[in-house]
């Protein structure tokens, strides 16, 4: 177990998109909507999949008016009467980039022309299903402010009774690996030992890495930010190695 591990993206891509706060609020507000019909209960504490999009809307700052409004919208009230559905998207960006991208979506059609048009304006290809999910597994992801555990060595033996895979320093926080059937287990463990979390969700992580330089990773990045200012899309995974020269050539 480390602390400096493959899955160092988080801090960074978390700044980006915090950059594009309104139009995450819409889709963490959809999530939240869907995992709660989905569920059939509008209390987190009955509804594993309501409760771990109430998490990762909190990590973003989402209003807590907002999430009951999205709760409420799944039984009826402002309901539009759209049916969403989860579907999944993959293709290659430059440099051969694996993307693995994640969508709810009330119109297919609407969904694969706009995601099909943001690959080829930006370098990139459309797959076919199948076609780089094998490069991904999934896995669950939990945050931990550091103010919540400041010693790394109590820490790791914390994440390793808890029944975390594995753990990584992103600067104010700990994110903790875990199986995608553990999540809310070492979740729950670590909070029997006094450590709360700022959230948790399921992720989809490489299992090798795609280098690239400077000049490839911003095109990456380009296609990365399109798909991401799409409203049906949920989540955008990518297997590009994100060094810090690299993260600090894209915080620019």
């Amino acid at each position: 177990m480390s602390g400096h591990s493959k899955w160092a993206t988080t801090k960074h891509r978390k700044a980006a998109q915090d950059k594009k706060r309104s139009a995450i609020f819409s889709k963490l507000s959809r999530n939240i909507t869907v995992a709660a019909k989905e569920g059939g209960d509008p209390n987190p504490d009955n509804n594993a999949s309501l409760a771990a999009a109430v998490a990762k809307a909190k990590s973003y700052s989402l209003p807590k008016d907002k999430i009951d409004w999205a709760i409420k919208k799944a039984f009826g009230a402002g309901s539009d009467g759209a049916v969403y559905e989860n579907v999944v998207y993959e293709g290659y960006g430059p440099a051969g980039v694996a993307i693995y991208i994640e969508a709810l979506t009330d119109n297919r059609n609407r969904t694969a022309a706009d995601v099909r048009s943001a690959f080829s304006h930006t370098g990139g290809n459309l797959g076919t299903t199948g076609s780089v999910a094998f490069q991904f597994e999934r896995k669950g992801q939990i945050l931990v402010d550091k103010t919540q555990a400041t010693d790394e060595d109590e820490f790791m033996l914390a994440v390793a009774e808890a029944g975390g895979e594995d753990y990584e320093d992103a600067d104010e926080e700990w994110v903790v690996i875990t199986a995608p059937t553990e999540l809310a287990q070492v979740k729950e463990a670590l909070a029997v030992q006094g450590i709360e979390t700022k959230g948790y969700e399921l992720v989809m992580v490489p299992k090798t890495l795609t280098t690239v330089d400077v000049a490839q990773a911003k095109r990456v990045m380009r296609l990365v930010d399109r798909l991401e200012e799409l409203e049906d899309l949920q989540s955008v995974f990518h297997s590009m190695e994100l060094t810090a020269e690299i993260a600090a050539a894209l915080d620019e």
